[in-house]
């Protein structure tokens, strides 16, 4: 049987990749290499975060499923950073870590045109640089006009526990061979990152009143701009506890046996979540470090300790640990390790995630160079769209950066490349106020709708919520207040008073004020009652009145630069024939070959200059 999408590996990438293709009405096989492991949380149990939660939200406007099964999985719920303005709000989620693949394994097998095999594949089938299938373990061939690998850590993934080295792709699971060779034999570039996890422990064992309690927030949102699932009424409350000198001390007696400092292990780690050792050595002054202590689920005991990642001997992983408060009788279920996986430099790739080498070939997720669930999803997501599309003959789908934070992960990795295992962060996105978490479903719903994945009753939903919110926005601009009624508010609240009448939406703006006090101006409470305006059209009211400037400001920029976007490259542009560009920029240029002339001035090394030589040649 031949299938228009076959996708190797079931994480978070391949699940988003299969359900996308398959949604798009493209016939899918997700082959995997244990279909009990599906949707797997490798590390901890939780979704979203500092610009991950962004990405969730944009994964759901797209017509994704990872929001809606976080939201149906969900523990706990926090809005980080509310003390920041708008374009830092992060929504984050304790997830329970067994019912999460549980409802991803139910929605892959309620899709109609999607095929789950369970093997591994060792090689693939390439005709005259075109991808034609894959070969599994056993010797079985699957034939696909196009295939999608999003294989994780388990390209010759190999486990380091201490002196102790053993392969696989989890603890548990073994590493998958062949792939890799093959894709070298093709003339693609590799290279090893390495990433870690922490011990998971017994929650009978641990003593949480010697802990900070973090319990979620008092009116939890969620995740899925759909109506599939609703907020949290009963949460678990995390715990916080710290290291200690003395626990410094005792990690230290193990780093002659650790991987990291003998140089067992190759490759590089991430910068933002490194492991207690490398935090030990690198902060040396710091006396404590945080912990994150985690339930795992509604009914599990299962306890994830975050900020303890390590590879060190196991035996000093269980002495250290009693020695943090709460953890004194601490009982393992499992030790932490670090895991070296094979990666391919994301300049090898398209926008649309397809390979530059093989046509037809798309890769998603660690295979990248990321890390992450949520970045994984979102590639997955973007690789699925995309192969579907060309299967179809329709034109791809991509995000520029002013339009997802989505957008921006991409154009970074095929664009900049990673030598280091990448991770979103707001700071990456130069239009984060356009890029809010609250109007992921206005940004994207309608994109998503235009290549058949979102609904049209979806869309209907988000074209009801833009025209309130924009009728509502009105109707400050249009309304005026009187000194006699403003002036007790803003007193009160420490701003100025006015002289005379001015419209509500220029007093609304004002810093001091918040949404509880506008509710008190003439005839807001009536517009909210009478035309159905619920929290979330309110929250992008407020929003604008905070913010309108700077939205303003960004979307001219970005319109400005869009220009350049528009310039398209020729494919296979020869840069030799341009001679007045920089050595460094020509050889930048053909290594990446940028789709446009704004991708182009994005390359690091490529200057202005040499992209106002690239417009005069090109006849701009």
């Amino acid at each position: 049987m031949e299938y228009d999408v076959i996708v190797i590996g079931a994480g978070h990438a391949g699940c988003e990749a299969a359900a996308a293709a398959a949604n798009l009405g493209a016939k899918i096989l997700l082959i995997t290499m244990n279909l009990q492991t599906i949707a797997q949380m490798s590390c901890n149990p939780a979704v979203g975060g500092i610009a991950k939660g962004q990405i969730v939200r944009e994964i759901d406007a797209l017509g994704g499923y990872m929001g809606i099964i976080t939201d149906k999985t969900a523990i706990q719920f926090k809005m980080l950073n509310q003390s920041k303005g708008p374009a830092m709000w992060s929504p984050r989620v304790q997830s329970d870590r067994m019912r999460f693949a549980e409802e991803w394994r139910l929605v892959l097998e309620s899709l109609p045109n999607l095929d789950m095999y369970q093997e591994m594949v060792v090689s693939l089938i390439v005709e005259d640089n075109k991808i034609k299938g894959v070969r599994t373990q056993l010797g079985v061939e699957y034939f696909a006009k196009s295939v999608i690998l999003t294989n994780g850590t388990f390209l010759n993934g190999l486990i380091h526990i201490g002196d102790k080295s053993f392969g696989g792709g989890r603890v548990g699971e073994a590493s998958s061979k062949g792939i890799t060779e093959d894709l070298i034999k093709l003339g693609f570039e590799s290279g090893r990152m390495k990433t870690g996890t922490p011990p998971r422990v017994d929650g009978r064992s641990l003593d949480y009143s010697k802990m900070t309690e973090q319990p979620g927030d008092v009116n939890p949102q969620k995740f899925s701009f759909t109506d599939q699932t609703k907020s949290l009424t009963e949460q678990r409350s995390c715990y916080m506890t710290y290291t200690s000198q003395e626990v410094h001390d005792l990690l230290r007696l193990g780093f002659s046996r650790s991987p990291m400092f003998t140089g067992t292990i190759k490759g590089v780690g991430p910068r933002y979540c490194p492991s207690i050792e490398d935090k030990i050595d690198r902060f040396a002054a710091k006396e404590r470090h945080l912990l994150f202590v985690e339930p795992e689920g509604w009914n599990t005991v299962e306890v994830y300790v975050n900020g303890f990642s390590t590879s060190l001997p196991y035996e000093i992983q269980e002495k250290a640990l009693r020695l943090v408060p709460g953890f004194e009788n601490v009982k393992f279920f499992r030790f932490g390790y670090a895991i070296e996986y094979d990666y391919f430099p994301p300049t090898q790739l398209t926008s649309t995630l397809e390979t530059k080498l093989v046509e037809n070939l798309y890769f998603a997720g660690q295979i990248n160079g990321t890390t992450g669930y949520e970045e994984a999803a979102a590639q997955g997501m973007m690789a699925g769209i995309n192969a579907a599309l060309k299967v179809q003959n329709k034109e791809p789908f991509v995000l520029k950066r002013d339009e997802a934070y989505i957008g921006v992960l991409i154009d970074d990795l095929i664009t900049k490349g990673t030598e280091e295992p990448y991770r979103m962060f707001t700071s990456r996105a130069e239009y984060r106020t356009l890029l809010r978490q609250d109007n992921a479903d206005l940004r994207l719903t309608p994109k998503s709708n235009a290549i058949g994945l979102a609904s049209d009753d979806r869309l209907e939903r988000v074209v009801e919520k833009y025209l309130k919110v924009e009728k509502f926005i009105e109707f400050f601009k249009e309304t005026s207040i009187t000194p006699e009624i403003a002036n007790p508010i803003l007193i009160d609240k420490n701003s100025s008073p006015i002289t005379q009448s001015m419209k509500m939406f220029k007093v609304a703006t004002r810093p001091q004020l918040n949404f509880e006090d506008i509710k008190t101006f003439p005839g807001v409470l009536d517009f909210i009652k009478d035309h159905e305006i619920d929290q979330e059209m309110i929250d992008q009211v407020d929003i604008y009145f905070k913010y309108s400037g700077y939205i303003d400001k960004e979307r001219n920029n970005a319109d400005k630069l869009n220009r350049l976007e528009n310039i398209k490259i020729p494919r296979n542009f020869d840069y030799n024939k341009v001679k007045n560009i920089s050595i460094e920029a020509r050889q930048k240029l053909i290594k990446i070959q940028p789709e446009t002339i704004s991708q182009a001035s994005r390359i690091s090394g490529v200057s202005p200059s040499d992209i106002s030589v690239l417009l005069v040649y090109m006849g701009r």
